[in-house]
């Protein structure tokens, strides 16, 4: 019984390891097909997306933004960005955000 425990316990440790990294995998792959192409590989606006005034990622409002009102752009839209709810899932928008989050870095 204590080896099945420690066991499951070595599992679920494993997993919560991992699991961020998948997020973060499956974040890059959503950004890059959706999002970089205004905002940029290194969250650095390029055409269009300066022309559509979006901020750099590591501007102090967005660092300072909520992962909740980050969501809420993106799933919304915000200005000229247009709103990507339907077209993403509310998982995929939460791991495009935990990405956008380690390009603030």
């Amino acid at each position: 019984m204590k080896l099945i425990l420690s066991a499951a316990a070595a599992s679920l440790l494993a997993v919560s390891f991992v699991a961020p990294a998948v997020a973060q995998s499956a974040g890059a792959a959503t950004y890059k097909a959706k999002c970089q192409m205004c905002h940029g590989a290194d969250g650095q606006p390029t055409m269009p997306g300066k022309s559509m005034k979006a901020m750099p990622f590591k501007s102090p409002e967005l660092i300072s933004a909520s992962n909740a009102t980050l969501i809420a752009s993106v799933t919304n839209g915000k200005g000229k960005m247009p709103a990507y709810a339907g077209k993403l899932s509310a998982g995929e928008i939460k791991d495009v955000v935990a990405y956008i989050r380690t390009l603030q870095k």
